[in-house]
């Protein structure tokens, strides 16, 4: 059997691939694990009517019923949202035994990516990607999403990695695994809920036709997957050097705690929420929605390019 028999994906979403609609694919450990019901819920609705009003269609993508659901809506993405609380964080190494099971779970970064390029979905926009934890040359913590985009051909939007990370040490294991990162109206890699991390991208590019062109490119040749660092608004930013202290903080609480491995990223966002005020979370639904209106864009000049129509973007 193969892999394409565990997908299900909604009559929308079937119907927008079938006719080459732009579609983009969106990840659901924000909604099981980012938020508390129903908060999660109605920020899962807006960013999905962020897309729809840029001329794509959104699918969200999760782990259910021993599934791989793509296009998840309706009551189904109610039920993710109000059971996510007991949902799984699904990586790579989970899924299988998921499947098994019968499990809820979140599809991180690197699993979104997996089942996307499974639909034959080419972009993703998400909030931040995983990579390299600040300590890893001692523990060895190292984000499975890195390695998923050096080798699947899907376009992940982003703002950037989240800022509790090495910076530094994720560009460089992106730089090794092959994996180009375009900043978008930007020359310098963004560090999610700051709009500077003082490390430049790859390759700058202004417009979304031409980062379609690459995307194409980059899949025709086999090169596996792009990032597209999409800074966080000027006016949703947060201060650097707050955060920061903030950041260094909640680390050293985990560090207390013991808390480690795939619990240490729920951990450390939940503690710099309590520790902003909630002005984290305020910022990262304002990227997210940003960098869906930015994945749309693109999955649409990826449609035209596909349809050999001129692209039509949104302003």
């Amino acid at each position: 059997m193969s892999a394409k028999a565990y997908l299900s994906i909604s009559a929308e979403v079937k119907q927008a691939l079938a006719s080459g609609q732009a579609v983009v694919a969106l990840e659901s450990t924000i909604i099981t694990h980012g938020m508390p019901y129903p908060q999660n819920l109605a920020m899962a609705r807006e960013v999905e009517g962020e897309i729809r009003a840029r001329g794509a269609v959104p699918a969200t993508i999760a782990i259910m019923d021993g599934r791989f659901c793509v296009g998840v809506s309706g009551e189904d993405l109610e039920r993710l949202a109000l059971e996510g609380a007991t949902a799984a964080k699904a990586s790579r190494r989970d899924i299988a035994a998921l499947l098994v099971k019968g499990a809820m779970a979140g599809t991180t970064v690197a699993t979104t990516m997996q089942i996307a390029a499974l639909a034959g979905i080419s972009v993703f926009a998400t909030g931040g990607i995983g990579g390299v934890h600040r300590g890893a040359e001692e523990t060895f913590d190292i984000s499975a999403d890195l390695e998923e985009l050096g080798r699947t051909p899907v376009a992940v939007v982003c703002a950037g990695a989240k800022s509790i990370l090495d910076i530094a040490k994720t560009l460089e294991v992106l730089e090794t695994n092959g994996v180009p990162v375009l900043g978008y109206g930007t020359d310098e890699f963004p560090a999610f809920w700051t709009r500077q991390s003082g490390f430049p991208v790859d390759h700058r590019f202004d417009d979304v036709a031409d980062i379609a062109r690459l995307i194409a490119i980059q899949a025709e040749l086999g090169m596996g997957g792009v990032l597209v660092a999409n800074p966080i608004p000027e006016a949703d930013a947060l201060d650097a050097a707050s955060i920061e202290a903030r950041i260094a903080e909640a680390i050293a609480d985990a560090e207390r705690a013991g808390v480690t491995r795939k619990a240490l990223t729920p951990f450390l966002l939940k503690r710099i929420f309590e520790l902003t005020g909630g002005k984290s979370l305020e910022s990262n639904i304002a990227l997210v929605k940003n960098n869906a209106r930015v994945g749309a864009d693109i999955a649409v000049a990826l449609a035209a390019r596909k349809a050999n129509k001129p692209a039509i973007v949104r302003a």
